[in-house]
């Protein structure tokens, strides 16, 4: 059934018998204008991550999930480089940024590694 739709989509000859069965699977789910480079979803000033907990149902079935930091992806004006920063942080980050100011947040992250 799988290779016969694979065979009318035009991608193997009809008369091909070991055309992969895992073909149709490679066809890509994600927009074409959100292919870019896949990106890990961590913080880029505070390391935060996704970490692994449970999903609690009312009869209390458990089933694993992920939480995910809330990442926005934001510019930030460095006054003493004359240029924007940009940097994909968390909410929390932000609230850093805010208190200590991106020039001591970017002094940190150089002094880590992290390029920025």
């Amino acid at each position: 059934m799988l290779i016969r739709s694979i065979c009318r989509a035009g991608a193997y000859p009809l008369g091909m018998p070991d055309a992969p069965l895992g073909a149709a699977l490679s066809v890509s789910r994600i927009p074409r204008n959100r292919r870019g480079v896949a990106m890990a979803r961590v913080c880029q000033v505070t390391g935060k991550r996704p970490m692994s907990g449970n999903n609690v149902s009312h009869a209390n079935n458990k089933t694993k999930r992920r939480f995910l930091p809330n990442l926005q992806s934001r510019r930030f004006w460095v006054e003493s480089e004359n240029r924007f920063v940009r940097l994909r942080v968390s909410t929390n980050a932000l609230r850093t940024i805010d208190k200590n100011g991106i020039e001591s947040v970017l002094v940190e992250l150089r002094a880590r590694g992290e390029a920025a």
